[in-house]
């Protein structure tokens, strides 16, 4: 194939042709784009301008943006490949994201990426991005800045702090253990996945990336990491570390509790429900004996035995072990294979997940 066949050929196209004639991917699958658009007047043309000839379609939410980003990109690009919807009222990302995600399942797309409208996504990575999920190895996939180490020299502190912060504990709310770089908003999606959610209940702010991965694990999607590094230039960061470590904790557990309990108490009872019902039994059990304990020891009371103490201990140590290996096998959980798989092509789902 010559260098000008394969710029007029899509990403998937591109797949396609590279595949045997055995694979999935021998038959192309239309991909389209969706970009939250906010305060990105100087950015949004170029970002359209370099995915036009790599997918089938192009959604660019306008998300009440003061600098009338939407408005702008309609007045330097008409492209049938684009369309662009306006807010009447600021949604946040997540709520943009909503928006497009629905205009890309009714244009029946199969493959739908996530973009940012600043720059920061290399559109000459889509194809590395999507080929897992062309392939039928992935429902999706996510980019993973942490493997170049360069780039990842040049991600602004702020960032840095906020993305190592959250990794951990994002991880243990949305399940994906392996997934090394889960704040990563470079994201690409079968629609048989993302038929499963419940869109309307993803987050509207900055917590969506989170809130959509705890309901693609609680669907049973799979997961892959792509390394792909991002673009860092001077631009300031709408991100406030503050205020992320003031209200993401409480929404990171909410998240994790919502997922324990469709995973393992209503879609999937194993051996994880039990150590988490035995575990917690046993641990909050043996605190609550040995606080009544204690509070009976220092309103003046006798002294508490050795025996009272250990009977105290001994559940807290067992359920502690317990709660221990229950997150054990929740790291080694997996599904077998991708949900996207198991539809076929013309099959209508609808989101009814938690």
């Amino acid at each position: 194939m010559n260098t000008l066949q394969e710029r007029s050929l899509t990403v998937s196209q591109q797949i396609a042709q590279s595949e045997p004639a055995s694979s999935r991917a021998a038959r192309p699958v239309s991909v389209a784009v969706v970009i939250p658009c906010y305060r990105v007047r100087h950015k949004i043309v170029g970002v359209v301008e370099s995915l036009l000839d790599k997918v089938d379609a192009i959604f660019v939410v306008d998300d009440r943006c003061p600098e009338e980003s939407g408005r702008f990109l309609q007045e330097n690009i008409s492209h049938p490949k684009l369309t662009v919807l306006f807010h009447e009222v600021n949604q946040g990302v997540g709520g943009a994201m909503v928006t497009g995600f629905e205009a890309a399942l009714e244009a029946r797309m199969e493959i739908i990426v996530k973009m940012d409208g600043d720059g920061q996504m290399d559109a000459r990575y889509l194809r590395r991005l999507i080929t897992p999920i062309c392939r039928g190895q992935a429902d999706f996939t996510k980019g993973n800045r942490f493997y170049d180490l360069t780039a990842l020299q040049r991600m602004p502190p702020v960032r840095r702090f906020g993305n190592f912060g959250l990794t951990f504990l994002t991880k243990a709310a949305s399940g994906f253990w392996h997934v090394s770089d889960p704040t990563n908003g470079y994201v690409a999606v079968h629609s048989a996945a993302l038929r499963l959610l419940n869109l309307h209940r993803l987050d509207r702010r900055y917590f969506f990336e989170i809130s959509f991965l705890v309901q693609l694990n609680i669907a049973g999607a799979t997961a892959v990491d792509v390394p792909i590094p991002a673009i860092y230039e001077d631009e300031t960061s709408s991100l406030n570390p503050w205020r992320i470590l003031w209200s993401f904790p409480v929404k990171l557990l909410k998240g994790l509790c919502l997922r324990i309990w469709w995973r393992y108490f209503i879609y999937n009872i194993n051996i994880v429900t039990v150590f988490l019902i035995t575990g917690s039994l046993l641990f909050f059990g043996g605190g609550l004996f040995g606080l009544i304990r204690w509070s009976h020891n220092w309103s003046g009371g006798p002294e508490q035995s050795a025996g009272t103490v250990a009977l105290a201990m001994l559940p807290m140590i067992l359920g502690f072990q317990m709660l221990l290996q229950a997150i054990v096998l929740d790291m080694r959980e997996r599904p077998e294979m991708p949900i996207s798989t198991m539809f076929d092509d013309n099959d209508e789902l609808e989101g009814e997940g938690a």
